[in-house]
């Protein structure tokens, strides 16, 4: 038996060398061993299967940006960076077998149709989804589908103590990339922008009228955790703080012609004190409008060294409705500096890692740099680096007992979600008559202790144990994150989220400190050494 198999082994390396000496094109080579995988691997496989394998397999080849998207995959992502969805316009939780209606998107479907935070949903047309044991994706097929069709929820609203029958028609959902704006004092104003969609610019338009009426004369603007997104939409931001035809960013292509894009003079023009909160995570877009802002000495640059993504992707369009996300050029801030961090011959997904293990992450020294890189803004002409990512002008140590894995894990879990929520569900009438509005429970409101300990004990039955070491902040830490879920709950809204949390994001202290002290917002601006 073995000297058989042996035999056949050969027979087929021979037969090999044969096709070998053969002249045959790339195509036809690749449709034979899509041929040859069908006729002869042990599990049968669908074309479209081998395909998209194929595919992907020949982006390994390629820069770590540059992807395929089968056809779900990119209407999934043409969803996401349209700015809406279509929905009815709720944020629920699974709790106990049973779906829970937590808010209510103003302006959609559900608001119209009068449903509440706090309804629990019964049935979703004729489908019981109470003890179904359904998972979030679940609920979220049911809900969502197609523009303009019917939904029917049968409701149980806990303040009347009966069942109600709501008829809506699904619709666009606003799905802000404006994550916050807000008054952070009576003179400083706050904007966090989550990700670069179609719909940026008029939301940030409309931030920054609504934060000028409040009095705002300076304002922060937070980056921190944007991925990036449309880079147009960024060039349109930079049109609310540059002026126009000052350069925002410029491209380089594979035949190394440039392509270059200004601010323009449609934005509202905005020429107050800025300063643009960035860090590991905020990368593509978000950091050529901090490079940019931070070339023309616009703004103070406050946190830590961004991710490092200088590409820019075009899609091609396949057929069948897929899409090749391909790499078609360089990106550069109008210094001339380019963001892209290596990928050739480095581990480039370990990188932020890297970072965190050399101590940079932890630092509030600058990283020394060869003069060799070195560049210089527009106006004042300052010291700036050609480096990979955007380097602030001021560093900010990653806060470590804030970043915790056991508070990360254990948000993970929904624990912290779920306690506010049930405090919310059991307690929304008292609360509502004792914090008739934000500001009154932002200052009076006080986690119960009981309350942290119970869901440090549910964590650590589940194997998440808690740090010896700090333990009094960590419990701080997570007192806040209840009571920061708790009022996105009671008042509808991430925005209240960020209200409560930013009160112990270091970069925004360190931000709150430099706009209030003007001769250091200078010195940065100027090149000076910081007082």
């Amino acid at each position: 038996m073995l000297l058989k198999k042996i035999l056949v082994t050969v027979i087929i390396v021979m037969a090999a060398c044969q096709f070998s000496s053969a002249q045959i094109s790339t195509k036809d080579k690749l449709n034979a061993a899509l041929t040859a995988i069908q006729k002869n691997y042990v599990d049968s496989l669908s074309d479209q299967t081998l395909t998209d394998a194929a595919i992907k397999g020949m982006f390994t080849s390629l820069d770590p940006h540059s992807k395929y998207f089968s056809a779900k995959e990119a209407q999934e992502m043409k969803t996401m960076m349209s700015g809406s969805f279509v929905g009815i316009g709720i944020q629920y939780i699974t709790q106990n077998d049973s779906v829970f209606i937590t808010q209510i998107i103003p302006g959609g479907p559900a608001e119209k149709g009068g449903v509440m935070p706090g309804d629990r949903i019964l049935k979703i047309d004729s489908v019981v989804v109470t003890g179904a044991r359904l998972s979030n994706m679940d609920i979220l097929k049911k809900i969502r589908g197609t523009n303009k069709s019917p939904i029917r929820l049968e409701l149980y609203r806990q303040a009347l103590k009966k069942i109600i029958t709501v008829n809506l028609i699904r619709g666009a959902v606003a799905d802000h990339s404006v994550r916050g704006a807000f008054m952070l004092n009576s003179d400083i104003g706050y904007i966090s922008i989550g990700i670069f969609s179609q719909t940026t610019q008029p939301e940030i338009e409309d931030a920054l009228k609504s934060l000028k009426k409040q009095g705002m004369k300076s304002l922060i603007l937070d980056l921190q955790g944007n991925g990036g997104g449309y880079v147009e939409a960024a060039l349109g931001v930079a049109d609310e703080f540059l002026k126009k035809d000052q350069m925002v960013y410029y491209t380089v292509d594979r035949d190394k012609g440039r392509d270059y894009y200004y601010a323009s003079a449609s934005g509202t023009s905005w020429g107050g004190k800025l300063v643009v909160l960035v860090d590991q995570n905020t990368a593509s877009a978000s950091e050529l409008l901090a490079g940019a802002l931070q070339d023309w000495d616009r703004a103070v640059i406050v946190g830590r060294r961004t991710f490092g993504k200088g590409l820019t992707q075009r899609p091609v369009p396949l057929p069948d409705g897929s899409v090749l996300e391909l790499t078609g050029g360089r990106l550069f801030t109008p210094a001339g500096r380019t963001v892209q961090k290596p990928y050739k011959g480095v581990n480039y997904n370990a990188d932020i890692t890297n970072r965190y293990l050399s101590g940079e992450l932890l630092s509030d020294k600058p990283i020394t740099l060869p003069d060799s890189l070195k560049a210089h803004t527009l106006v004042n002409k300052r010291v700036i680096y050609n480096h990979s990512g955007i380097s602030p002008d001021k560093l900010v140590p990653l806060d470590t007992l804030q970043d915790a894995a056991w508070l990360k894990a254990v948000a993970a879990t929904g624990a912290v979600n779920q306690a506010a929520w049930q405090l919310v569900d059991e307690h929304r009438d008292a609360l509502r008559s004792a914090y008739p509005d934000f500001n009154s429970f932002n200052t009076g409101y006080k986690v119960a202790q009981r309350k942290v300990n119970e869901i440090a004990r549910l964590a650590e039955k589940q194997g998440i144990k808690l740090p010896v070491h700090n333990k009094e902040r960590i419990f701080d830490l997570l007192a806040l994150e209840i009571k920061a879920e708790i009022a996105a709950q009671l008042f509808s809204g991430h925005e209240y989220y960020l209200r409560v949390i930013s009160k112990e994001n270091t970069s925004i202290r360190e931000a709150i400190n430099i706009l209030n002290n003007g001769r250091q917002y200078s010195a940065y601006l100027d090149g000076a050494k910081a007082l």
